[in-house]
């Protein structure tokens, strides 16, 4: 792919309905100014011509480097800092003085620093936000915004944005509320869809709907830098989250939007409510029901076996555990399967035990996938109802067991063991994150399936050795999903982001896998296959968008190339 330096040109906008370049700078910065600005500054890569040219000689010292010399360099700084949290500053500073230089080493090294710039290290990142704010970076909407959404959306410097990263900050990753300083997941999450799929920076924008916290740690902070006061709710809130949808609406027509860390009663009636409204998904619905399906399609190609004769446990059902069943539906449809036979292959599990009708009142979403009595029986389930997991698992005897509960050592050894014993390659999927919070550790799922279990985490692991055989575990990242598909949105010019568009980005990550796995039982290749991965995913996206008559009319050799016109590559524009 040739080199492209700069975002696409936004004279090709009506002709092409290409995401554009940002055109609000009219004139070229000079001297001390294009220094301080990170989105021109090259540091010690201008040339002497440069240098001449725009002021900048005696402003730098005398020796011209490479880019090659500078992420050399900008590396060793990086990993010279030994807590990750550190090496996350360092590289947000990066950012914030040469933005090509700092995509650049990433995209250089994506295994080395995805998990620093998203999870695991972006929670401590949120948890210390006030306490490590150096520079703003997106915008913030509070309550007092209220009736002006518009006029802040408009003071934004960028004018043609076209992916907007949402959060009110309620559920970051496993840690809960954590008011403003939810706002580092935004910016990670845009830094991967540039650095990952190739959507320039300067169509990008984060945004934190700050509407107050419950989080009494942070509103006794005398550092806190956020909106000071309990969490907005009720119609306050509905309210207000109705009047930025309608503010983005009209500011930024063309944008795509993603809803972040959203509690899941929020989350889901959220993405409900607005996906017809205006391009949108839930990444942490969406997105982990497409990578967690991702890693089932490879561990069935590994064990040489059908999904439709696989039964699923899906130890929560929350937001998480409702995406992921909800797209395993879907993957069950397309291979023929009755509705019957799919809400019997999918059992879900609560707080409360077992997701049936005869429980009384429950959460709309889970009233969709309840187990009927008819449902029960035809399972075998005893009249008393299981209530340990491995007596469940006994019971309904699952091939694929998945957590999205939060709770450390839910699969206890006990239900590990109980599940090897009628399956011979068990899926085991303990997704929750951080690392502190997941359902059991790869080790301990080897150790008790007796090195049979295919296992995928939330959180990076390292390789696990059993029995002499090394177990690479791979990571059911999100960011495998997501930055295809709002590349693929994009180029489409997609008028909405269906289930449909989710399950291809799936298929397509597992075929992926099946050539480029990172080991011999791994269900996922490794990060550094990011860029190759999202434009695999981001042309069957653009090509489901289409056939489904909601995306461009393009053949398929014209979207390639579309593709290829519309993904930068982090290099220095010449002056």
């Amino acid at each position: 792919m040739p080199v492209n330096c700069g975002p696409p040109d936004s004279r090709r906008l009506k002709k092409e309905f290409m995401p554009t370049r940002d055109t609000a700078k009219t004139h070229p910065l000079r001297g001390e100014a294009i220094l301080r600005d990170p989105t021109q500054n090259k540091d010690a890569a201008f040339t002497r011509e440069e240098r001449r040219h725009l002021g900048l000689e005696g402003l730098l010292p005398p020796a011209v480097l490479t880019m090659e010399q500078q992420v050399a360099m900008s590396l060793g700084q990086i990993l010279a800092k030994a807590e990750p949290l550190e090496q996350y500053i360092g590289l947000i500073a990066l950012l914030d003085r040469n933005e090509t230089l700092f995509y650049r080493l990433l995209m250089e090294n994506l295994d080395r620093f995805t998990p620093v710039v998203y999870t695991p290290t972006v929670g401590l990142a949120c948890q210390k936000y006030s306490h490590i704010y150096r520079r703003p970076r997106g915008l913030f909407i509070t309550p007092e915004d209220r009736g002006h959404i518009a006029e802040r959306l408009r003071e934004f410097p960028r004018r043609d944005i076209r992916l907007i990263v949402v959060t009110d900050n309620e559920r970051i990753l496993g840690l809960g509320d954590q008011g403003a300083g939810g706002m580092g997941i935004p910016i990670g999450k845009l830094i991967l869809y540039s650095v990952g799929a190739g959507i320039h920076p300067s169509l990008c924008l984060p945004i934190s709907l700050d509407v107050g916290t419950d989080n009494a740690e942070l509103l006794e902070d005398p550092f806190y830098l956020g909106y000071r006061a309990r969490r907005l709710r009720g119609a306050d809130y509905d309210s207000l989250i109705e009047e930025f949808v309608e503010a983005v609406k009209t500011v930024f027509p063309n944008a795509l939007l993603q809803w972040e860390d959203f509690k899941k009663g929020n989350a889901l009636r959220l993405l409900d409510r607005y996906q017809r409204r205006l391009p949108s998904f839930n990444d942490d619905i969406q997105g982990t029901a497409a990578v967690t399906v991702a890693g089932i399609f490879s561990g069935l190609s590994l064990a040489a076996q059908k999904l439709r004769d696989q039964r699923i446990l899906l130890v929560g059902a929350g937001a998480a555990g409702f995406g992921i069943g909800n797209l395993l539906a879907a993957a069950f449809k397309a291979e023929g399967v009755n509705a019957t036979d799919i809400r019997r292959r999918l059992l879900f599990l609560d707080s409360g035990g077992i997701v049936h009708t005869g429980r009384g009142e429950m959460d709309t979403h889970k009233r969709g996938v309840a187990w009927s009595a008819e449902d029960l029986a035809a399972a075998g389930m005893p009249a008393a109802l299981p209530t340990k997991l491995e007596e469940i698992i006994a019971a309904f005897k699952p091939t694929v067991l998945i957590g999205t509960t939060g709770t450390p050592g839910e699969f206890t050894p006990a239900a590990i063991r109980t599940m090897a014993t009628h399956c011979q390659r068990p899926l085991i999927f303990p997704l929750s994150n951080p690392t502190s919070k997941t359902e059991c550790t790869p080790t301990e799922a080897l150790q008790n399936s007796d090195g049979r279990a295919m296992v995928a985490t939330g959180s990076p692991f390292e390789p696990v050795l059993f029995n002499g055989k090394k177990h690479v575990i791979g990571q059911c990242n999100n960011s495998f999903i997501f930055p295809g598909v709002g590349l693929g949105a994009l180029v489409a010019g997609a008028a909405q982001i269906t289930d449909s568009m989710f399950l291809a980005a799936a298929r397509t990550l597992a075929e992926y896998t099946v050539a480029h796995a990172a080991g011999s039982t791994s269900l996922f290749p490794t990060l550094a296959h990011l860029r190759a991965i999202s434009r695999d995913i981001g042309f069957k996206v653009a090509q489901t968008a289409r056939d489904e008559g909601i995306g461009r009319k393009l053949d398929d050799a014209q979207l390639r190339a579309a593709l290829d016109k519309f993904i930068w590559v982090p290099d220095y524009a010449k002056a």
